[in-house]
């Protein structure tokens, strides 16, 4: 596991900040972005060292984190990293899908010129990481285009919803943001356009297509066991 986090950018904590509430920001962000990867095994005194705080708060956010869905704590083996089952995965990229939908749908009701021109702005930054085969940039565009469009709807009670399942999202998506990349980024390109031409109903079904075809993906994914990278 050292090696890892030494792999990883320093993230240590800012004191200002809560102690507990940073040191969980900081371990869920190693995990979404695939530092510390599923099944690893989680030793209080490494972590704590990478981030420069005492045991007692790493040991009180792996509890929090347990509660979380992002770690599992097993009698007697101490803390490991929850690897995400099928099902797992199914239910909440299904939530994610009907969410997005309706976001989709509203944007394309709402978009302004401006907004379109940072949507083709965003996409166009997806398409240059995928061709530079950096995946960090690449899961970054994909989630600010993604909350882009949540914004363009202007819904509060939408948005605060879609940031609830956020971060898992991210992490399911990490993995498969390359493989998946190419036909993604297509998508995105047919998404701006409907939404470009107020085309709330073709929005809205170009969206529910691709949040099912990247459900599909990740399951498929998970029932091969590949690693993730």
């Amino acid at each position: 596991m050292r090696e890892a986090l030494s792999a990883a950018a320093s993230r240590r904590v800012a004191r200002p900040a809560p102690l507990r509430q940073a040191v969980y920001d900081a371990l869920t962000e190693l995990i979404v972005n695939g530092s510390l990867k599923p099944g690893q095994h989680l030793v209080e005194a490494e972590l704590a060292e990478h981030l420069g705080v005492s045991r007692q708060p790493v040991r009180e956010a792996l509890q929090r984190l347990q509660t979380n869905g992002w770690v599992d704590l097993r009698p007697s083996q101490g803390a490991f990293v929850h690897s995400p089952t099928e099902e797992e995965a199914a239910q909440l990229l299904g939530v994610r899908a009907v969410l997005e939908t309706y976001s989709a749908q509203l944007a394309a009701e709402n978009a302004k010129p401006e907004d379109v021109e940072r949507l083709w702005e965003l996409h166009q930054e997806g398409v240059d990481a995928l061709a530079a085969g950096d995946v960090d940039r690449l899961v970054a565009a994909n989630t600010a285009l993604h909350a882009c469009l949540t914004a363009v709807a202007d819904n509060a009670v939408l948005a605060d919803l879609i940031s609830q399942v956020g971060q898992k999202v991210r992490w399911y998506y990490t993995p498969i943001a390359r493989p998946r990349g190419k036909e993604a980024w297509n998508e995105h390109a047919q998404l701006i356009k409907a939404v470009a031409k107020g085309d709330a109903d073709r929005a809205s079904e170009i969206m529910r297509r691709h949040t099912q075809r990247t459900t599909d993906f990740y399951r498929k994914q998970i029932a091969a066991g590949p690693e993730r990278d």
